[in-house]
């Protein structure tokens, strides 16, 4: 099999993967493409002018920020290793050690140049894997002697310095062996270790944070367990997977968005365990979940608002407290939000789909209806390396 610039494309490496025999790039240069809501000019065009299809933003990229539904600023990192970030700078979260009010529809780099990248094959395997992550007004990242940052507004202790004070450029949160971050959306994000461990700081409600209370944390605190591999979620409710396939989820469940085959409304404080033991990967958006198994195949649950589930259920409000499949393809790669009850998912193939609520265009179609079964975004070429962020999409290219 013939390879450019010694890189396998996106199909050739999942397929020898698979086989036991994958060689890779650690880190493939791409296009970055956003589409979508663009009022802070989180779309990277140096504009505010919104987009229902997908618009390269210049340069080339080897990695994307972390999906989180609010956020309303998008960013990626170069092969130097120095990390990129536009849209909205509230509370600081561009990391430019300026105040709130400011904008940038272009890219702005964030000071230094040694943030860590993920490596093809850690986002070929899981796309939850995240090095750096945004929230609603706070950023975090990872630098690649396993330091932990953020900045941004504080809010509940939220930035995980003992404190509420806000920080406009990076601050150390204590510690030197993280290796994955997720920001959730009220105020709280997840770090795992490279020890298995998993800690949290921010706001408790729901039992967001997974510490058995609702009370908020201002200094990191251990999640029970020394075993969990990857952890993201909407901010209400919250999932990780654990080294051994296992997925579980806690927060607000009063739509079944955990998975566990039950509805509770003032939600689950501690990890509950959802339905399997194959569980390869996933995403959240408001109250519903979608998640893709080892062998490919897609499923979801919780509220099927405007079709969010996938399940060619159009305008339908049914909930499910359980997994389904959707459709009978075992080729799904990866998965993440575009915004209020949509997704997109990548096939092995490099096609990119997309389906739930269509507003300002975030299904990258070229157009503003709803859909409630996956519809392909034109393309082939589409890489693992997914975002989202508030009512948009991202993705990254093979070059």
């Amino acid at each position: 099999m013939a390879l450019k610039n010694n890189t396998w494309k996106l199909n050739q490496w999942y397929d020898q993967n698979v086989a036991g025999n994958a060689g890779y790039s650690a880190f493939s240069s791409g296009e970055f493409w956003t589409w979508g809501n663009n009022e802070h000019g989180q779309l990277g065009q140096n504009s505010r002018t919104e987009y229902s299809s997908p618009k390269q933003v210049p340069g080339s990229w080897v990695d994307i920020i972390g999906p989180s539904r609010e956020v309303t600023v998008s960013g990626g990192l170069k092969s130097d290793g120095t990390l990129w970030m536009w849209g909205d700078n509230g509370g600081g979260r561009l990391g430019q050690n300026e105040g709130p009010g400011v904008k940038y529809s272009s890219p702005v780099q964030v000071p230094g140049t040694t943030w860590k990248v993920r490596t093809d094959e850690e986002t070929g395997l899981n796309n939850r894997k995240y090095n750096i992550s945004s929230q609603q007004a706070a950023t975090w990242a990872i630098k690649t002697d396993g330091t932990l940052w953020s900045w941004g507004y504080n809010s509940f202790g939220v930035l995980g310095h003992n404190n509420q004070t806000k920080y406009s450029s990076p601050v150390q949160i204590p510690g030197t062996t993280w290796k994955y971050v997720h920001a959730g959306r009220d105020g709280g994000w997840f770090g795992v270790k490279t020890d298995g461990t998993m800690w949290t700081t921010g706001r408790g409600q729901y039992g967001r944070l997974g510490m058995n209370d609702t009370v908020n944390y201002s200094s990191p605190a251990q999640i029970p367990g020394t075993t969990w591999s990857t952890v993201g979620g909407c901010g209400q409710h919250v999932f990780a997977t654990r080294t051994d396939g296992t997925l579980w989820g806690w927060g607000n469940n009063n739509q079944g968005q955990l998975g566990a085959n039950v509805v509770v409304g003032n939600g689950n404080s501690s990890p509950v365990q959802v339905p399997g033991t194959n569980w390869k990967t996933f995403d959240t958006s408001g109250s519903a979940t979608v998640a893709i198994k080892t062998d490919g195949t897609l499923w979801s649950w919780g509220m099927n608002e405007v079709g969010a589930l996938g399940l060619n259920q159009a305008h339908s409000n049914t909930k499910y407290s359980s997994p389904v499949q959707i459709g009978s393809g075992t080729d799904w790669l990866n998965v993440s939000n575009v915004g209020e009850n949509a997704f997109q998912a990548v096939k092995t193939n490099g096609t990119l789909w997309a389906w739930g609520q269509n507003e300002f265009g975030v299904l990258g179609q070229n157009n503003k209806t709803h859909r409630s079964s996956p519809t392909q975004i034109p393309g082939t070429s589409w890489s693992a390396k997914l975002g989202g962020y508030n009512k948009g999409g991202s993705a990254i290219k093979t070059s």
